[in-house]
This record gives C-alpha cells, structure tokens and sequence, in this order.
C-alpha cells in the first residue's frame, strides 16, 4: 500500500473511532441536523459549542418543510430539559449529572412534604417527592418515593398548588420575576422578568414561557437564584439587602410602597445586604454543584444536603483544611473549565465540610483565596482561629452566624387559608380542582432574633419554621379546620426551625446584647417582672402562648412551650439560660473579648471574694 493512501487509511480508521466512542457515550455529532430548523430559526443562539445541532436535544423532524410536521416528536417542545423529558434529553449525555438531579431536594422536595405532614396531618411513614421514582439514601438504602400527586390530603394539596411553583420538578411561566423552566432548564436557561425570549431568533421574540436567550448558561448568576429563594425564607433578597414588605403591598417606607418590585405584587426596600454580597460574591462562589444539584444521594432535609460551613474558608477552632490535586482528571479540575481561571494540578484546594474539595477556593503561601467562579475576581478569606473574639471559651458551640448575622427574617402568625367553594390551578396534575390557597402574615421582624440548639447541637439563629395557623373551608361554607396553634408531635405548640438568614456581616452582635437581651434567647418581646419574664406578643386566639418566642421564665423556672422542628433541635435549657445571663455581670467591667477571664471557663462565684465585694460595695 502506498505510504499517502495508508495515512489517508488510518485518518478515516480514526475518525470513525471517534464517531463510535461518541454515539456510545450518548453524544450523537450532528452535522447538518439543524438545517431544516434554521430555516425557519436562523439567527438563534447555538446553546454551547458542545451543542452544535438541534435534534439531539429537541428531537423533530428537521427535514420536513412545514412547522406543524418539523415538530412533531419534539421533546418539550418549549423545554426539552424537563423531567418527563430529561432521560432521552440531558440526561443522555450527562448521565452524572442527571442521576444528581433526580435525588436533589430541589427537584424531590421530599423533606418538605414530610415536614408539613409532620405538622398537618402526622406523617404517614411514606416519602413522596415531586414526581415520584427510586433513589438511595447516603448508606446506599433504596428509597422508593411516591409521587405528590397521590398524597390526597391538605399537605399534598399545599405542595401541588403553592410550592410546586418553585421546586424544579414543576415550571411556571406566569409569575413576575419568579418564573422558571423545570428540570436542567430552571437554571441554565433563564428566565428573565416576563419570562420571555429576548434572543435574536425573530420567530421567538417576545414569546413567553421562554427563557431569555437559547444560550446554556453554564455558571448561573444570582438573579436564578433570587427566582425562588424569595419567598419563605427570602435568603436571596436578604443576600442581595432587600426586605419586603408583609402582607403584599403594606407601605414600608414613609407611608409608601418600597421601590423594588417583586412577585406576588410585594414590595421591597433596601436593607444592608450580606457582606460576602457587598464583596461582589455570586451565590455560586460559596456553593459547590453538590449542595445546588446534590451529590446522587436523597436526602430529607436540607441542611443534610449542604456540604458548606463558614469554618471551610475562616476555620474556627483548627484553620481550613486543604489537599493537594494530584490527578489531571480531578474532578474539581473538571468542574473549574468553565471559570476565568482553571484549577490543576499541584493547587491546595481548600475541603468543604464534608471533606471534599472546593473547585474555586485554594490555599496560596498563607493565604486562602476564592475565586469568583463567574467574575474571575479573586476575594482573600481571613481566617480567624486563634483570634480572641473567636477563642472565648464557651463560645465552642456558636455557629458562626449565632452572632455575624445582621438581620434574620421572622414571619409571626401564618395565616393559611384553604377555600374549597372555589377553584385553585393544581400544578402537578395541570389542572385546575375545588380549592385555593391563601396566606396573610401579623407581624415580621428582622433584629433581635431568637437562637435555639440546630441539627448539629450548635446555638444556631431559628426562625418560625412554620408557625402556621390553618383555615379550612369546605364546599358548603362551613369551616372544618380553624385552629390557632397546629398539633405539632401529638400536642399543641408553635414551631420553630433553625436557619441561616444569609445576611452576615463583619460586625458581630454585641456581648452585652445578646447576653443581656432575653429575647436572644427566645423569650421574644418581653417584660422583665422581678425573677419572671413575661411574653408580651400574644396570639390574640391564645393567652399563654406569644407568637414570637419559645421560653417562658416565671419563678425561677424557664418552660419552653414551642418546639424546634429538626432533629436533635431544641431551645436552650433553664441552666443555658440562666448562664448565658449571668455573663452579663462581668461584662459590666470585662467588655472585650481579649480579656483574660474569658480565655478560661467563667467562675460564677468570684463575685463571692474580697476583691469584687470591695468594688461591688462601692457608691
């Protein structure tokens, strides 16, 4: 053979190797698939390079003439990386990926639905999810969920016609500057405002629900976030430094409305935002893919999911810890292809939580840097262990948090209203069925805020989690449920949850505040009556039971009468409580935390010796 015809030989013996290895990895290499399309597409944004045709993705007929035959056997056909969808789509090629997303508790909500049934009607041993199917636990036990369609009962109903608007099982399209797309598409796809195409295709402009541009964001920004995380506990508007007001369109600001529009016809105004934030941080910058997409293991609450601590890049009692990546196919290496700058090896990657490697943040001569997964910026992270505000003893068991949040969203007297004489859209079942839901609020707040022992038996800020009062209507105007305090673990009582606001800042809460201040402790606005304190927000519908605290002190003797609602979560003790008190005698004189009293355990009895009896008798 001759030496021209055996390379020309062995070049297509290559190519068509590669051809192979791609059509059995579940990449399908397109050529001129997306001609037909164009026809009537032509200036529409290609998703990525990686994505260079249509009908691996959107399926169709690209050689047909017309557009009723070109679509049909579409995927979607508005969004092919839909859950029903989702195998034959994204999911052909990003195996991995997909088997995340299938157990992340964005898309399963499984925790949420057990807590509410928990709350409602008492759970019912079962797991349901957002659409159903089979996943693994973190020790590798199968779980079969049930889908939410067939909880039949007020929980199942709450999730398909209030909640499912956010959780990635489900899209909406109607929602100002909330809407999303379901599945893969809810954040690399995204919306904007109106939830229209505002790309350069012109058959599509304008059209609605589309996300904005056919482009795939690959690094999601904060507004993705801020579609969802609006609500409830609001941690991307306290991120970002807005506060909406209560109850929809209640003025919040000299008589009027704030000047941020937001969903639902709510208002917001401008607070000081999280620190991070002010830094130029994206939401993406501190969380890793496993805590958004999760890690393919299903998980029922989320703190269980996240894998992030404040301590992973400040450290706390011991520095940050980090490895060195060894391997070219790291797979923090893999995931930083995407940032300005690229993780490689020899870099000391700093260990999340969980011990697994950031992507983005390193440890440098000294020096722990993140970068800025979409800016490129990158941000210096002090590290504090070993300073004196963070080496008091006794301060071992505070999340970070406990003390540098600025301000932590409290929602009081939950009002929810279940009206069965009219009809409410069922987004599950996608039809509209007897009932809607309602909720008015009676009264929020943001400082002071109340700490309680979280999930993992640190002092952690809580917040009412949910503290609901339900209302429920029947056909014929009756009602059949109207109680003032739920049944919470077979008695009555509020409920509290414990939550990180995420809206930090440098300055901490101070020592006199919080060691002074009861409503710290969870005795909420309050009156102090000799050895007794009183709540003084009372539930107009119960006469011992305030709305925003949880413990009682009267004759000496502190009673908690709410609960905290996680495992192994409860409200600090009467000897927590009465020590944390007690401090606040010495910082009277002891105010900074370099003092050398408090690099030991307080002894409560020096006020007994010569010294302190000698300056306590002084006038």
């Amino acid at each position: 053979m001759r030496p021209a015809n055996l390379i020309k030989n062995r070049a297509l013996l290559l190519w068509l190797g590669v051809v192979l290895a791609l059509s059995l990895s579940g990449c399908q290499v397109r050529g001129t698939d997306t001609t037909g399309c164009e026809r009537c597409h032509s200036r529409i944004e290609r998703v990525s390079a990686s994505h260079p045709g249509c009908i691996s993705c959107h399926g169709g007929n690209p050689k047909a003439g017309e557009a009723a035959v070109a679509h049909q056997g579409m995927f979607g056909p508005k969004n092919p990386a839909s859950p029903e969808h989702w195998e034959k789509t994204c999911g052909a090629c990003h195996r991995y990926q997909l088997g995340r997303m299938q157990a992340n508790l964005m898309y399963t909500a499984t925790g949420m639905i057990k807590n509410t049934q928990l709350t409602w009607e008492g759970w019912d041993e079962k797991l349901y999810s957002s659409r159903g199917g089979v996943v693994y636990d973190p020790k590798g036990n199968k779980l079969a969920l049930k889908p939410v369609a067939e909880l039949d009962n007020l929980s199942g109903e709450l999730y398909r016609k209030f909640c499912s608007q956010c959780h990635v099982g489900q899209g909406t399209g109607d929602v100002y500057a909330s809407s999303h797309g379901s599945g893969c598409a809810a954040c690399h796809f995204p919306f904007n405002d109106e939830a229209s195409y505002q790309g350069k295709d012109p058959t599509m402009r304008g059209k609605s629900p589309y996300s904005a541009s056919h482009a795939l964001e690959p690094l999601p920004g904060n507004q993705v976030c801020a579609r969802c995380h609006n609500r409830s506990g609001r941690i991307a508007l306290s991120y970002q430094g807005l506060y909406d007001g209560n109850n929809s369109l209640v003025p919040t600001r000299h008589g009027s409305p704030g000047p941020v529009l937001l969903s639902g016809l709510r208002n917001a105004v401008h607070i000081a935002p999280d620190v991070h934030a002010a830094a130029g941080m994206d939401c993406i910058d501190c969380h890793t893919s496993r805590d958004l997409m999760g890690d393919g293991y299903a998980y029922q609450n989320m703190n269980l999911q996240t894998e992030i601590a404040c301590e992973d890049c400040h450290g706390g009692a011991r520095p940050p810890r980090y490895r060195e990546v060894v391997r070219e196919n790291d797979e923090a290496l893999r995931e930083s292809k995407n940032y300005r700058m690229q993780m490689r090896p020899g870099m000391k990657l700093v260990l999340t939580a969980k011990g697994r490697s950031y992507s983005n943040v390193f440890y440098k001569d000294g020096t722990v840097y993140v970068l800025g997964k979409r800016s490129g910026k990158l941000f210096k992270s002090k590290v504090i262990t070993g300073t004196a505000e963070h080496s008091i003893v006794g301060h071992g068991r505070l999340e970070c948090y406990a003390c540098h949040s600025r301000t932590v969203v409290q929602c009081y007297g939950c009002h929810t209203r279940y009206d069965k004489t009219v009809k409410g859209m069922d987004f599950i079942k996608g039809r509209e069925t007897p009932g809607r839901f309602s909720e008015t609020e009676d009264y929020r707040m943001l400082y002071p805020f109340p700490l309680a022992l979280n999930q993992r038996g640190k002092v952690s800020t809580v917040t009412p989690g949910c503290q609901t009062f339900v209302t429920v209507v029947e056909p014929d105007g009756t009602l059949s449920k109207n109680e003032y305090v739920a049944r919470f673990k077979g008695k009555q009582q509020l409920r509290f949850a414990p939550f990180f606001s995420h809206n930090t800042g440098k300055r901490a809460v101070g020592c006199v505040e919080c060691h002074g201040n009861p409503a710290f402790l969870g005795f909420g606005q309050h009156v102090v009556a000799g050895g007794d304190i009183y709540g003084t927000l009372i539930c107009e519908q119960s006469a011992d039971k305030p709305l925003d605290g949880f413990l009682t002190l009267q004759d000496g003797r502190v009673r908690a009468y709410s609960a905290i609602t996680r495992e192994n979560s409860r409200p600090l003790n009467g000897r927590e409580v009465r020590r944390t008190l007690a401090v606040n005698t010495c910082l009277v004189c002891h105010g900074t935390a370099s003092d050398p009293i408090y690099r030991k355990e307080l002894n409560y009895r020096a006020l007994d010796d010569a010294v302190h009896r000698r300056l306590l008798a002084r006038p």
